[in-house]
């Protein structure tokens, strides 16, 4: 039963995907006024202002991942078996899997903050891309090395 103990905390999840749902509303908003008022907008601009946007979907992503992924593999059983919404990964998810696609949804995001970085290069100072750079290779090499442990662990089953 100390499972359930988990359960306020993807409801808490849930509220954050909420948040992140405002967010982009109102950054598309803010996109469409800045099209209607201004008319000005560089092809730099609108890039970086999808960019967040495409930020946005991708951190919402991983929280569905977790939400739905955690609460399946560790609280409780969904039984969407058969259904025509259940998603595709649900089917085969474990907590090492979850990891694994957790580690390339990380991955995903690190590099849409890393292309704004580029894009918006010449305000950024050398330093702070080159450490953006690096964490995102140490995000690499965490995701390889888990995918790698999986992989072994599931070979000797």
């Amino acid at each position: 039963m100390s499972r359930w103990l988990q359960a306020p905390l993807y409801l808490g999840l849930i509220v954050a995907q909420g948040i992140y749902v405002w967010q982009f509303w109102q950054e598309l908003i803010h996109l469409i006024g800045m099209m209607a008022v201004e008319r000005t907008v560089t092809e730099t601009e609108l890039m970086l202002i999808v960019l967040g946007l495409i930020d946005v979907v991708m951190i919402s992503n991983l929280l569905i991942m977790v939400i739905v992924g955690g609460w399946e593999t560790f609280v409780s059983r969904l039984d969407l078996e058969d259904h025509p919404d259940q998603p595709e990964w649900l089917s085969h998810v474990n907590a090492g899997v979850l990891k694994v696609k957790l580690a390339t949804a990380i991955i995903g995001i690190s590099s849409i903050h890393l292309l704004k970085t580029f894009i918006n290069a010449p305000s950024i100072d050398d330093s702070t891309m080159m450490w953006q750079t690096i964490i995102h290779l140490a995000f690499v090499v965490s995701a390889l090395a888990i995918a790698y442990t999986e992989k072994l662990l599931h070979s000797k089953h």
